[in-house]
């Protein structure tokens, strides 16, 4: 079975893991988003219960958005193992929901 993860990041908290399509996609966006991302990603969500723009979402493929200027961080958070799982990185537009 392939592992469909290329990027790990153990944080205190929780692990943050990329998969393969949000890492494309990060790298399509211009260098000060795609850092900016980054940053935000490493900052907000290695403690879910501080995070101040993360949204839970009802009706939708994956079950939470981290809000990042006109991006939104699309993920999947497993709370017993304490893995977030990074599925999507998307320009906010009348689509990304």
């Amino acid at each position: 079975m392939q592992n469909k993860h290329r990027l790990l990041i153990i944080s205190p908290v929780n692990t943050i893991t990329w998969r393969t399509r949000a890492l494309r996609q990060l790298r399509k966006i211009e260098a000060v988003a795609g850092k900016r991302i980054r940053l935000a990603v490493s900052e907000e969500l290695a403690d879910l219960s501080a995070a101040r723009n993360v949204k839970a979402l009802v009706n939708h493929t994956y079950g939470y958005r981290l809000r990042v200027g006109d991006y939104r961080v699309f993920f999947d958070y497993d709370g017993i193992i304490r893995i977030i799982s990074i599925e999507e990185v998307r320009k906010r537009d009348e689509r990304t929901y």
